[in-house]
């Protein structure tokens, strides 16, 4: 799908070839020498500044010089203006590849070449790891329940890159973008499956798959030993259901002696709210409850693939339905908690605290890993309180959620850091049990992430609400409408770069 050539530009016999130029402020665009006489018309007619997403299109035959490529259409994108910053820089590439992508499916080119610019802030294979990203995200789509439609743009079968730099650099950077961007659009993948496909089961089926093509352990605790080992949120959420529950986990150990990373993933696979029924406008993304599972199975799959060997790496994915059956938890009822807490129901639709505190307080019991980072499409006051647009972060720990915010801008998918603290955990005070499953309206995100702070004692642990940005996310170039495929591609660059918490 792409990769890299050694092939010179203007020999290239594809369907697109593409440069990029960076804005100058009121100079000429910066550019590659061949293609500036293409570049300056445009830029002195104040057609084309450079700036990100702008775009000339042109045609071989129409240049009228002797040394015209020999691929029929020519593309170049602008990045803007030049950034300092590492993260803006990837950024700007990751776009650059999108509008690309985009591009190239409206005009139904098959194999794309792209030329990298030339950027001292950016090391060669961050230049290209963040292009191939930018590429293969945006060459995303998902239509495998559509009929097949010759006038429907495919996606681009081939993307080859080139540049004047290292190609022992470049093809790493290839690899590992590729390796990301790919696990993200699985991701999409997951969330795009109607709900009654993407079950419970079909979690168990991707991990186990897991097992077979890499070095990591899959495992699937089923109902009836949920039962015996008492975790009660899960199979409470369940009650309703005709599926049965599954808690999927993973396991990558690189060396016993390497600190230990446990990642748990919310996946609801349809969250119709239970008794607590949910309004029926809109519920249809309700299949979407999945996506903190995805992003975590999906992260697994890079480390599959990469095999670091820094950390071992722990995932979890309890996974069930919220639906409204006859035997379905009520408001009011009171249940057992994996360890012996209690927990009085107050709403049904708070369900994904419920299978998350399971899965924590199990996880750190077995695993005694290090750090502990959990996602969920949790609350819906994440989105009033953030938007679309960043991650809402909970953490007891200041190290472990530095290094989020930094792996989330490093990927492009932002987060911001709540408060947590006794006041909010308050709220959570049950008459009749040790607590209750909701705190009411107010600081709804919070109270949430409370809960969960009550299930993992002192180890250092975040929580990533994904409410937001899961489905609906910032616009962008490489970003599909529909679900995004977030934080997997945050959580890959958080292992990539793992260190121990505490020296």
């Amino acid at each position: 799908m792409i990769s890299v050539t050694g092939k010179r530009p203007e020999n290239f016999k594809g369907d697109l070839l593409v440069y990029c130029a960076i804005q100058h402020k009121d100079k000429m665009p910066l550019c590659e020498e061949g293609i500036k006489k293409l570049v300056k018309p445009a830029w002195k007619s104040g057609d084309f500044k450079a700036k990100p997403g702008e775009t000339i299109f042109l045609y071989s035959d129409l240049l009228g010089h002797a040394a015209k490529p020999a691929c029929p259409r020519i593309l170049i994108v602008g990045l803007g203006e030049r950034k300092e910053n590492i993260d803006e820089v990837r950024e700007q590439l990751r776009l650059a590849g999108g509008t690309v992508a985009g591009a190239a499916r409206k005009c139904r080119a098959r194999k794309v070449l792209v030329v990298l610019p030339q950027m001292k802030e950016i090391l060669v294979a961050d230049k290209a790891e963040a292009m191939s990203e930018g590429l293969v995200l945006g060459n995303y789509s998902f239509d495998c329940y559509k009929k097949e439609d010759k006038d429907r743009p495919s996606p681009v079968r081939n993307f080859y890159l080139t540049g004047s730099d290292s190609a022992t650099s470049l093809r790493l950077g290839v690899k590992r973008g590729r390796t990301t961007a790919l696990a993200a659009c699985r991701a999409r993948d997951m969330a795009n499956e109607p709900g009654n496909f993407w079950t419970p089961e079909k979690f168990a089926e991707f991990g186990k798959d897991l097992g077979k093509k890499y070095a990591i352990k899959c495992r699937v605790i089923e109902k009836a030993a949920m039962k015996k080992l008492g975790m009660g949120g899960i199979l409470a959420v369940n009650q309703g259901s005709a599926s049965p529950p599954k808690l999927v986990i993973l396991e990558y150990i690189s060396n016993t002696k390497n600190p230990t990373l446990m990642l748990v993933g919310k996946g609801l696979t349809f969250d119709s709210g239970g008794v607590s029924l949910k309004p029926a406008a809109g519920m249809e993304d309700m299949k979407y409850d999945m996506c903190g599972g995805a992003a975590v199975i999906t992260a697994m799959q890079a480390v599959g693939q990469e095999q670091p060997n820094n950390v071992n790496v722990i995932a979890l994915i309890p996974a069930t339905d919220n639906m409204s059956g006859g035997a379905a938890v009520k408001p009011g009822d009171i249940i057992t908690h994996f360890g012996g807490k209690t927990s009085e129901i107050i709403n049904t639709d708070a369900e994904g605290r419920l299978i998350l505190a399971d899965a924590l307080a199990y996880g750190i019991k077995k695993y005694k890993p290090d750090a502990v980072v959990d996602l969920a499409t949790l609350t819906g006051a994440v989105i009033i309180g953030l938007g679309h647009h960043k991650t809402g972060l909970l953490a007891n720990d200041d190290t472990l959620a530095a290094r989020l915010l930094s792996a989330g801008e490093s990927a492009g998918e932002p987060l911001w850091r709540l408060p947590l603290g006794p006041e909010y955990s308050k709220q959570l005070e049950s008459k009749v049990a040790d607590i209750k499953n909701t705190g009411g309206r107010p600081a709804g995100t919070i109270t949430a992430a409370a809960y969960l702070q009550e299930f993992v004692g002192k180890t250092p642990w975040a929580h990533c609400d994904i409410a937001g940005t899961a489905w609906g996310f910032t616009e962008k170039s490489y970003v599909p409408k529909g679900p995004s495929g977030i934080a997997t591609r945050t959580l890959v660059t958080l292992i990539r770069n793992w260190k121990p918490l505490k020296k």
